[in-house]
């Protein structure tokens, strides 16, 4: 049976017309601006050029996120006449969505609506996007194209994407349609293709920069608008095996989300790539310029169950312990000899061989720690764990740690921070200046929200686990797309007769 479904999703364009790169006034660096929502940020709203229609410092945005077994999280975006749902990845540049050309095994496994291949417009050039590391990785490929983009409520036109055709993501098995890349331009392969095909092949560095307001990444844009009340967004992720936590998951844009105060916040500057490390090289607009490529933030140490753990002996490209903020990483990810060295601290198990599964009491609370900013952020022992055998919560397994590569040129982090982290802090991305980084330098805000009782908490999960069963308690949920009209309502007052309503089948 065919069933159809009417639901209304609003949102609010940004023309391109509007989409501007502003430099902040140098002069403005470092005050602290009081915001109409009480906030208080460490930045400055943006200069705003005159003649423009649009409401300058005005708009945000937030929306609920889907869940797939705490392993893909999801936020619902609406491409064109297409609602479906990508995963919200920190960690790359790029928003790329199945289109209707797909037949792969994994591409005919999703629930979700495929991009239309008859609706394509083509922005210029096809993409091959790579994602992993050297012993994991997927591919995701296909023609660029643009089209109205919306999230949270949120809508650029003429937005560029890919429409793939071709991919083995994993992410499209698990309640996701693609990607949704929240990083900088300079990641981004879909901007350089685009650009390219607008000056045959013939890109230069001047051309990249500025073309980010017009085809860079869905969220560059909008912090180059200048409409944002902030150009920035914050993560915080739902937890939903072992204690399900209700509706705390949120993607906001724009501002710090309703209830969180600025000052409870720590802020850290994003790590600034030069050319020779794997970076974009300046332009000659701003020939001292050094620009931002990933969201990684230097890291003071790492702490176990209260212990510093000494520094990784592995040799790298980079001398300098940081940390990339990677909400499409799954789990936390670290030097070898470090992983290695916290495992055997919590399983005899894995102690005695190495080739076996960190397994440890569940009854034992385990805290990793990252010292970032001169303070403390734990990732809650709730999500350092998970239950080893169905049936059974007397074992847990530390399979949320895992070793990665390396750091290289143009990977200079030798942590990656993923969801384990951003279930246990709240983290808010702060864009910056893009087209003049040292203006107003990209940052990071951290907040732990690891209750205190948190060991207790987790062992009345165990014992409500050994009442059901001996199975913690566990769930899925899709990506809202109701939750953006309310949002929207309650935040800027748009009135639900001016929310775009259509029918899906």
């Amino acid at each position: 049976m065919i069933q159809f479904f009417t639901f209304c999703i609003p949102f609010l364009v940004f023309w391109p017309s509007s989409i501007l790169a502003l430099p902040v006034d140098p002069s403005t660096r470092g005050e602290f601006v009081q915001k109409k929502r009480g906030f208080e940020l460490p930045i400055r709203r943006r200069v705003v050029r005159s003649g423009s229609s649009l409401k300058r410092g005005t708009y945000s945005g937030s929306t609920g996120l889907g869940d797939s077994l705490d392993l893909f999280y999801t936020v619902a975006v609406t491409i064109g006449e297409t609602v479906t749902a990508v995963n919200v990845d920190t960690g790359s540049s790029d928003l790329w969505v199945v289109s209707s050309a797909c037949t792969t095994s994994v591409c005919e496994s999703t629930n979700m609506p495929p991009y239309p291949s008859a609706n394509i417009k083509p922005a210029g050039g096809s993409v091959n996007l790579l994602y992993g590391d050297s012993s994991t990785g997927t591919h995701a490929s296909g023609p660029v194209a643009q089209d109205t983009a919306t999230v949270a409520g949120l809508a650029i036109p003429q937005q560029p994407f890919a429409a793939i055709s071709d991919t083995n993501n994993t992410s499209v098995m698990q309640g996701a349609n693609g990607i949704f890349g929240l990083g900088f331009p300079s990641g981004s392969q879909i901007q350089t293709a685009t650009i390219n095909a607008k000056f045959n092949n013939s890109l230069t560095t001047d051309d990249f920069v500025l073309g980010t307001a017009s085809d860079g990444p869905f969220l560059s844009r909008l912090a180059m608008s200048g409409a944002l009340e902030q150009p920035m967004f914050t993560v915080m992720l739902q937890r939903d095996a072992i204690d399900v936590s209700r509706n705390n998951g949120a993607l906001t844009i724009g501002k710090l989300p309703d209830g969180i105060d600025n000052s409870s916040l720590t802020w850290v500057p994003v790590r600034l790539y030069k050319s020779e490390d794997g970076g974009l090289s300046p332009p000659t607009f701003a020939p001292n310029e050094i620009y931002p490529f990933r969201w990684e933030v230097p890291l003071d140490g790492i702490v176990l169950d209260g212990q510093r753990l000494h520094a990784s002996k592995l040799t790298g490209s980079s001398p300098t312990l940081s940390a990339l903020l990677d909400t499409g990483n799954s789990v936390i990810r670290g030097p070898r000899d470090v992983v290695d060295s916290v495992l055997k601290s919590v399983s005899s198990a894995f102690a005695a061989n190495s080739n076996a599964a960190p397994t440890f009491p569940c009854k034992v609370p385990h805290t990793l720690a990252f010292q970032i900013g001169g303070k403390t952020f734990p990732v809650d022992p709730r999500d350092f764990m998970s239950q080893n055998k169905i049936g059974d919560v007397s074992t847990c397994v530390a399979n949320n740690l895992v070793a990665t590569d390396p750091p290289q040129s143009g990977a200079l982090f030798s942590w990656s921070l993923g969801d384990p982290f951003f279930k246990s802090n709240l983290v808010a991305f702060y864009y910056g200046n893009l087209t003049h980084p040292s203006v107003d330098p990209p940052r990071i805000g951290f907040l732990s929200m690891v209750p205190d009782n948190a060991n207790v908490l987790l062992q009345n999960d165990i014992a409500q686990a050994e009442a059901n069963g001996g199975n913690f308690e566990s769930e899925s949920v899709l990506s809202p797309v109701i939750t953006d009209l309310v949002n929207l309502v309650m935040t800027n007052g748009v009135r639900p007769s001016q929310a775009r309503c259509r029918s899906h089948q």
